[in-house]
């Protein structure tokens, strides 16, 4: 880190920068449990632990499921209306992170980060991670202007805070540092890693005076065999072909999406189609954390994987295009376990052997690694979501391996770089 500036105030404001992002994730996912609770009429007594959403949105009534998401496409179309009509135009963390002097609008990227919070709580089909890396990122820009940190420093305290909400929300210390140092700074520089590693360190204890030290899911007792570990091998380059027909598929939804007063229309035109297919398959309601989970219990068969994989696809893109916001993390990690239910559903019928919560696992993994182009930032995410056994990593690894080179293969086939890989994981990381 550039030392222009004494060491003694770097270190209160990397201090305080991780105490404020941990505050902000905080904050952020106690609104969104008490969103999701109040919402859907389950487990009112507590905001934390207890009943999983899945399992309180599947006992919600039907026409409750349908009322919350068709009002979840009001609030989203409205809201987002009026933040692009009224308030500054936003700045990303990317773009706070590249540029000359690193602020971002607190009206519009507050409203920006309730906005996502509140509609995924409400059942929106994107992620939650967005919005506590954007308060972040938006506290430790106003803490780097008050110190008077160079441009330089404060770039660096901005991609920071970023990493600290993100390990505030999930739990994840290292992957908040390790997202920090591939995605947004691109550097190992001793000092850059020591101030990444401190505030992601800060923001994650800090959230867990008010979310305890929750893991995010929990793994039955895999055993590594050899048919995993093929597996791994063969189906990595599948899992990067799928990924980069996602990025594909959403970067254009984005690119296209409504604004303007076709916003709120398409809005609740998709979020009541949405709120259809709740009725008939609750799993679709949320970030993707519920399939995901039952990915990893072994509580999908492959015919309700595949199906689940096809709709939730479809809705992720869908309300990208209705102008919907939200990170593409966990509905990544969702689609890339769904998808290796049913690859590995058809690998177990020529080679049977494999739980196919392992197959999911490795496949998440994998998916996400390749979505987001942050192959050793999605692998750490996975040790710490999963907390899964030191002997995973030899499948995970190879499965990333050629996910990752499948993806860039295809991407400079088509005569393009992946350069909206830095964009997708800010965007996506994509919860």
């Amino acid at each position: 880190m550039p030392t222009s500036t004494p060491t003694a105030k770097l270190i209160v404001v990397t201090a305080l920068v991780g105490l404020g992002a941990g505050l902000g994730g905080m904050s952020l996912a106690l609104l969104l449990h008490a969103i999701q609770h109040v919402a859907f009429g389950y487990d009112l007594d507590a905001l934390t632990g207890g009943e999983s959403f899945l399992s309180g949105i599947s006992a919600t009534p039907p026409l409750r499921r349908f009322i919350v998401l068709a009002l979840c496409g009001v609030i989203a179309g409205v809201g987002w209306w009026c933040v692009h009509r009224f308030g500054k135009p936003l700045v990303s963390v990317r773009e706070a992170v590249d540029g000359d002097d690193p602020r971002m609008p607190p009206g519009s990227t507050i409203a920006h980060a309730l906005l996502q919070i509140v509609t995924v709580a409400m059942g929106s089909p994107l992620g939650r991670e967005v919005a506590p890396r954007e308060i972040g990122s938006l506290w430790a820009c106003w803490l780097a202007h008050y110190a008077g940190l160079t441009p330089a420093q404060s770039r660096i305290m901005v991609a920071c805070g970023a990493g600290a909400g993100l390990a505030a929300v999930y739990n994840v210390p290292l992957g908040g540092a390790v997202f920090v140092l591939e995605v947004l700074l691109g550097t190992f520089d001793g000092s850059i890693v020591a101030a990444a590693f401190a505030t992601s360190a800060i923001g994650a204890s800090v959230a867990w005076i008010g979310l305890g030290d929750a893991q995010q899911y929990r793994l039955p007792a895999f055993a590594l065999n050899p048919q995993l570990i093929v597996w791994a091998l063969v189906m990595g380059p599948i899992f990067g072909a799928a990924a980069r027909l996602f990025v594909k598929l959403t970067t254009a939804a984005r690119k296209n999406a409504a604004r303007g007063y076709a916003l709120p229309l398409l809005s609740i035109l998709n979020f009541a189609m949405i709120g259809v297919l709740v009725i008939y398959f609750p799993q679709l309601a949320g970030n993707g954390k519920g399939p995901a989970g039952l990915s990893f219990d072994d509580s999908l068969s492959i015919a309700l994987a595949a199906v689940l994989l096809v709709l939730k696809v479809t809705i992720e893109v869908s309300s990208l295009r209705a102008g919907a916001q939200g990170g593409l993390l966990t509905p990544g990690l969702a689609n890339g376990a769904l998808l290796a239910v049913v690859l590995g559903g058809v690998w177990n019928g020529f080679w049977p052997g494999t739980p196919s919560g392992a197959f999911a696992v490795v496949g998440a993994a994998a998916f996400l690694g390749a979505q987001m182009q942050m192959p050793l930032t999605a692998l750490v995410l996975m040790i710490e979501f999963t907390r899964f056994s030191h002997d995973f990593l030899i499948p995970t690894a190879l499965a990333m391996t050629g996910a990752t080179l499948a993806y860039r293969a295809l991407a400079q086939a088509r005569g393009k770089e992946p350069s909206a890989a830095p964009e997708q994981a800010l965007r996506g990381l994509s919860d």
